[in-house]
């Protein structure tokens, strides 16, 4: 996370660095990122960087857990807005995603995290989602969630439901980004894999 230093600037001089950055991170992905391109283009000494982040890697996820806290309150306000449905909240949120990530300003940014995905980017992407789940965020969430149509006995059920429908939305975000596959495609793919889900893969015997 940034250092006090990085919070004591202005919302100019946070938001020209934090472009910078990002425009950095479109261009390649975090193992090709140069702090030399980000300072040159936010105009600012090397020396500055250092007293704002420790590192390229700090910046990064700096820039990520930003997402994944938006993520979590589109998430809140979309699950509110169906009256808990699960299913249908998730599908709403993923349609905003696909939206989002496919602005100009997103998709090649978003295109290097998803197809350099690994364990520690995924976590922040998803930890206001589900990775704390032990602390009030997740509580917060499940709480809204409507369980009457739900196979479920308990909370520990439901946090991996939960996670099973992530892992599917992520997956499907990688996929259409290493294709390159047009929204509709993507929604067409993922509809198919809730849907899925939602009638369980196992039929009992008569």
């Amino acid at each position: 996370m940034p250092k006090q230093t990085f919070f004591n600037l202005t919302k100019e001089k946070q938001g020209s660095l934090i472009n910078a950055a990002k425009k950095e991170f479109s261009r390649v992905p975090l193992h090709e990122a140069s702090i030399s391109n980000i300072i040159k283009d936010a105009g600012i000494p090397r020396g500055s960087f250092y007293q704002y982040f420790e590192d390229l890697e700090d910046l990064f996820f700096f820039l990520l857990h930003d997402h994944s806290q938006r993520n979590y309150e589109r998430m809140i306000a979309i699950i509110k807005m169906n009256n808990g449905d699960l299913f249908e909240s998730i599908v709403d949120w993923f349609k905003g995603i696909l939206v989002m990530f496919d602005e100009p300003e997103n998709r090649q940014y978003f295109k290097n995290a998803f197809l350099n995905m690994n364990y520690k980017i995924e976590k922040t992407f998803t930890q206001n989602m589900y990775e704390e789940r032990r602390k009030s965020k997740f509580f917060e969430l499940i709480n809204l969630i409507n369980t009457d149509n739900l196979n479920i006995s308990n909370e520990e059920e439901l946090y991996h439901i939960f996670k099973i429908l992530m892992a599917v939305s992520f997956q499907n975000l990688a996929h259409a980004f290493a294709k390159e596959l047009h929204i509709n495609d993507v929604m067409k793919s993922f509809l198919l894999e809730i849907e899925l889900l939602k009638k369980g893969f196992y039929k009992e015997p008569k």
